[in-house]
């Protein structure tokens, strides 16, 4: 059986459990990921969506675009938690929303072609001018 890891929002208003099964994960430097996190980048971990679950605070999340893709918040604080991606069947986990550890570590960066001009990309995990 594999572990399932929590995570939550600042305010704790909102709790989701996600498996530790991740498929990928990378740091998106797009315009829209900076906007929503208010950072330099986005980390996220990719999953099957059937894989989270909402646990606690259901009536206060917010979901912010339309079907089959957009992002969920927490109504109260407004933490990005996730985003729902490729046609509503994957989840993009905000790592920094986990509480536990994921086994799963970010093995690129991409969308680097639009990322902040004042940040400098300091390892050496490879750079996607787009998705890659």
């Amino acid at each position: 059986m594999t572990h399932r890891l929590k995570g939550k929002c600042l305010c704790g208003s909102v709790e989701y459990s996600v498996e530790d099964a991740f498929s990928y994960a990378a740091n998106c430097h797009c315009s829209n990921c900076r906007r929503a996190t208010g950072s330099a980048f986005k980390p996220f971990a990719g999953i099957e969506r059937s894989k989270l679950a909402v646990v606690r605070g259901s009536d206060d999340v917010l979901v912010y675009g339309g079907e089959p893709a957009h992002d969920i918040h927490c109504n109260q604080c407004g933490s990005l938690l996730y985003s729902v991606v490729r046609e509503g069947k994957f989840v993009h986990v905000t790592l920094g929303t986990l509480v536990d550890e994921p086994s799963i570590r970010p093995t690129a960066h991409i969308f680097v072609g639009s990322k902040a001009a004042w940040f400098t990309i300091t390892d050496d995990l490879p750079q996607y001018h787009e998705f890659e």
